[in-house]
């Protein structure tokens, strides 16, 4: 499918979760280009911070994805200050861990928000605008959670599988009218989001700008989806042709990931834990989104 170039230089893109993590290394990303950034995230005062580190051609503002009155006016008083969205990277994410039958629902159904529900209202959002002018490219942060089931993040796997599907079932329906969708899939990011979880056990790691690097490289590319590293994009190969026992085995040996996600580090994971249930039982505390992205 040949999409509508996108020309970076003087493109309006619209990033969630843009206070840390991610989104802040997209966000800086796309400035480097010569684009016009909106920064949006629940703590707006790391949107903002974000908007002063690239200066005059950036702006943050304050953005609860789970809701839809808050998109709508983030779109709205985006598009005011900018112009027409060209791009929208849906970012925004949170990854509790710990055992399934443990994790409070309010804990599940804020994953769920966030995770699905926040990508749903971003395209809906704004993708009618692209669909009219007949371009447009939206990037929806996944994870290859979205590919890899691993005990101690089920609900989050599953918010992460629906989050691939859906950036899959989208892209068709949009291609037609010159607008592309693309997933980028992180393995282990570098941010809080790993906060307590043992790394550099076969489990591929990566820092914000090579996921921000990947985000930014779909504009041009538009491939579906865009693993990070490149060569984990193998895993639905293995998957399809390497027996199930066989597959349980080897990631049982390589990622050790029972013991490393169901018995993490409470005590250094607190305050990201803290923060995920706060905002499961109010609105009224914020959490930078960007910095729990997965």
């Amino acid at each position: 499918m040949s999409y509508p170039k996108i020309d970076l230089v003087s493109a309006v893109v619209l990033v969630t979760g843009g206070g840390r993590g991610i989104g802040r290394a997209t966000a800086l990303a796309f400035a480097d280009r010569g684009a016009r950034v909106i920064v949006g995230d629940l703590d707006g005062d790391a949107a903002e911070d974000t908007a002063r580190t690239i200066g005059r051609r950036a702006h943050g503002l304050r953005l609860d994805v789970r809701e839809r009155a808050s998109f709508a006016a983030f779109v709205q008083d985006a598009t005011a200050m900018a112009g027409p969205v060209d791009i929208l990277v849906n970012n925004a994410g949170v990854m509790p861990l710990g055992s399934f039958l443990d994790e409070a629902d309010g804990t599940s159904r804020v994953t769920l928000d966030v995770n699905v529900w926040g990508l749903v209202l971003g395209m809906r959002l704004v993708a009618p605008a692209m669909v009219k002018r007949r371009r447009g490219h939206i990037v929806n942060v996944a994870s290859m959670a979205g590919k890899i089931p691993i005990p101690g993040m089920a609900v989050y796997n599953a918010s992460k599988f629906a989050a691939v599907g859906l950036t899959a079932a989208v892209r068709a329906e949009l291609a037609p009218s010159g607008v592309s969708v693309s997933a980028v899939l992180p393995s282990a990011v570098r941010t809080s989001l790993v906060a307590g979880v043992p790394l550099g056990r076969g489990m591929p790691t990566v820092e914000p700008e090579d996921v921000a690097a990947a985000v930014v490289a779909s504009c041009t590319n538009r491939k579906a989806e865009l693993p990070v590293p490149r060569y984990i994009g193998a895993w639905d190969l293995l998957a399809a042709v390497v027996p199930e026992r066989l597959m349980t085995f080897g990631r049982g040996v390589l990622l050790d990931d029972r013991r490393a996600l169901t018995s993490i580090d409470a005590e250094g994971r607190r305050d990201y834990t803290e923060r995920v249930e706060r905002q499961a039982r109010t609105n009224e505390t914020p959490i930078s989104n960007a910095a729990i992205v997965g």
